[in-house]
């Protein structure tokens, strides 16, 4: 069964509805073939990464960054991942209370370095995640694992 993996940091009531959401997209009954795998960004490994088939990226925008949990993990994964992963599919969310562009450009930047291929485009918002939002979050997580289900 393929695999989809949600690797977050929600340290915020904001950073949980958007997790809820792309969990709910992710989980829809019309993907029943996709095993949705979800690991907080302090306790997924290379393990993880390497038994699934895409992936869903979600953090905070802190000081301009992306989480440190999110870096933490990124640095645990990079080089035991880095030739197996490569063309992975993935997507990945965000959320700031001021600018998030270093937060997606730092994302961005080391899946880059990874190879792996994103197949939706960043859901980023800043400040209280509105109704559209949400439902941007629970696309984000049907789409990623649509692709991963082929």
């Amino acid at each position: 069964m393929p695999r989809l993996l949600i690797v977050h940091h929600t340290p915020s009531p904001a950073m949980q509805v958007m997790f809820e959401a792309v969990v709910s997209g992710a989980t829809d009954p019309e993907l029943a073939g996709v095993e949705v795998v979800r690991r907080p960004a302090l306790a997924a490994t290379a393990v993880d990464v390497l038994a699934a088939d895409g992936i869903i990226l979600g953090t905070p925008a802190n000081i301009g960054y992306m989480s440190g949990a999110l870096k933490h993990f990124f640095d645990t994964v990079y080089y035991p991942c880095l030739d197996a992963t490569a063309g992975l599919p993935f997507g990945f969310y965000v959320h700031g209370n001021q600018g998030t562009e270093g937060a997606v450009r730092s994302v961005e930047s080391v899946t880059g370095g990874l190879g792996w291929r994103a197949v939706a485009a960043p859901v980023v918002v800043q400040g209280e995640p509105v109704k559209k939002v949400i439902e941007s979050c629970g696309e984000l997580g049907a789409g990623v694992a649509a692709t991963v289900l082929g």
